[in-house]
């Protein structure tokens, strides 16, 4: 069910215990989205605690509060709480943090292919990133924006937006972010966070290039990791950027290989609707930014892949 940003941030007031948390694979704007809201919350008297189900990239750890996010471990069953807040995606994409509690979901999210069925969903498709909603429901619920919130929601702003290259940056965007600039961010510091890279991840790059493929006479082009490359790098984080600005590509694709017959994809376009492509394969995303996971071995998954994108080029 559809609600307002105002009715949102009333089932916030009520709530006393909050479990907070967002999708896999997580990134910038999950986690600065999530670790904003628990530090508003707890300012506010009340018990906020992130569960997050995966591993979190290392230039996130830079972020305010991180050691903080819990995982969900095998043998907790239960976390009391009176409402579950997820941002940033849908429920079915937050792993075993579901089984943790019973209490009523209250969902916040910018992602077009999230259609709220079952929940109390607040969702803003136009905007850049979840943490612009966040940055509005702090002044709905008259929250300070601390340096460390605005270091948070910054974060999220510049890694949705490609730090304010892609499409999707607006005047909107780009006033929400001076705003946090004023309340202490540091853009600095958060662009050398997300910008460093391990020595494996570079060796990483020049396998993921050494993989590149072309498909439609040079308009999708896609890049492959394997489980044995995978398990030594860190990150993939910005592998997927270096063949988006290829001249004549439309629709770019990573897929890396996380363990036996699953394999993660990730892909951008300059035209194509990939939110449409991934939501067909059980993902999700934005209309030039999407992902989604794949149950098969690389290869086959590739073709799996391979074939949704070529009917969307043909649509």
């Amino acid at each position: 069910m559809l609600i307002t940003l105002k009715e949102a941030a009333a089932k916030l007031r009520a709530a006393n215990k909050i479990l907070i948390t967002s999708h896999v694979h997580s990134d910038g704007d999950a986690v600065g989205s999530t670790l904003a809201v628990m530090q508003m919350l707890r300012a506010m008297g009340k018990t906020a605690q992130v569960f997050i189900d995966d591993n979190i990239i290392k230039n996130l750890h830079v972020l305010p509060h991180f050691e903080e996010i819990r995982r969900p471990i095998d043998g907790e069953k239960f976390f009391d709480a009176d409402l579950l807040l997820i941002l940033d995606t849908s429920p079915e994409r937050i792993g075993k943090v579901r089984d943790l509690t019973d209490a009523p979901i209250l969902n916040i999210d910018h992602h077009v292919t999230n259609s709220g069925e079952g929940v109390e969903l607040y969702v803003e498709p136009e905007v850049a990133a979840t943490c612009e909603i966040i940055f509005k429901l702090a002044k709905e619920l008259d929250a300070e924006i601390t340096p460390d919130i605005a270091t948070c929601l910054y974060t999220g702003l510049a890694d949705d937006t490609g730090f304010f290259q892609f499409s999707n940056t607006r005047a909107e965007t780009l006033k929400i972010a001076g705003e946090l600039v004023n309340c202490g961010v540091k853009p600095n510091f958060i662009s050398e966070a997300m910008e460093k890279k391990s020595a494996n991840e570079i060796f990483g790059i020049r396998t993921a290039l050494n993989s590149l493929k072309f498909f439609y006479g040079g308009k999708v082009a896609g890049m492959f990791l394997d489980l044995p490359t995978m398990k030594k790098l860190d990150s993939t984080e910005g592998f997927i950027d270096l063949i988006r600005v290829i001249d004549g590509v439309d629709v770019a694709f990573m897929i890396s290989e996380r363990e036996e017959k699953t394999c993660r994809v990730s892909m951008r376009s300059k035209g194509v609707d990939v939110s449409k492509i991934a939501n067909s394969l059980g993902g999700g995303g934005h209309i030039r930014a999407a992902g989604c996971t794949i149950y098969e071995h690389l290869a086959d998954a590739e073709k799996i892949l391979v074939e949704a994108i070529g009917a969307a080029l043909n649509n």
